[in-house]
């Protein structure tokens, strides 16, 4: 990645990871702008600023804080849109981690109608994702505006994009087995450390 700045729109648990994510992988990051429909971004940029050597601010509003941007964040729980397709760069890579009820939507329906779309699960994105669902609904494209999941993009089955200015969303909702790799990453390193404490499990 080689983003200098990088917009974060949410300040929960999810954004807390997030930024510490951006930071381990974005080499040439300069500033994390935080913007937040709700909850409270001045005490998370300032809790948050120690994880990072990139600034992180509080931005005014949600176009300030796309203006320019290369990369997009989106961990936010709102019912309503966030991003408005006109804040995204042409090019620009958006990644939609919050929204994932079927009644929830963090994206301009038209900025997902007219991107690149991908997904972390098809089946999954079908039914649970509002910014999916709502947007076959509301005919603005059909379940074939997928182009593919993250696996085939990752695996060059896929390309993310046709056109160098082409918008790529990557829409998460999250999958079982990354769960279950997560708990067994803790596990070991639990064994590893001689930490935790032995649960029985079932009658």
């Amino acid at each position: 990645m080689s983003e200098e700045a990088a917009p974060l729109f949410g300040c929960g648990a999810q954004a807390r990871s997030h930024l510490r994510a951006l930071a381990a992988e974005a080499a040439t990051l300069e500033e994390v702008r935080v913007w937040s429909p709700a909850g409270e971004p001045v005490r998370f940029v300032e809790q948050m600023q120690p994880a990072t050597s990139a600034r992180v601010t509080v931005a005014g509003s949600g176009e300030a804080a796309a203006a320019g941007a290369d990369l997009c964040v989106l961990v936010t729980s709102s019912s309503t849109p966030v991003l408005d397709r006109r804040w995204v760069a042409t090019g620009a890579l958006v990644v939609s981690v919050g929204a994932c009820r079927r009644d929830h939507r963090e994206m301009d329906p038209e900025l997902v109608a007219r991107s690149a779309l991908f997904v972390d699960s098809r089946a999954a994105a079908l039914v649970e994702s509002g910014d999916i669902v709502q947007g076959i609904a509301e005919g603005r494209f059909t379940a074939d505006h997928v182009r593919g999941e993250l696996g085939e993009a990752v695996a060059g089955r896929v390309r993310p994009r046709d056109q160098d200015d082409e918008v790529v969303v990557f829409k998460s909702l999250g999958l079982a087995v990354e769960d279950v790799a997560v708990a067994d990453l803790v596990y070991r390193r639990a064994l590893e450390l001689g930490i935790g404490a032995d649960v029985p499990l079932g009658g």
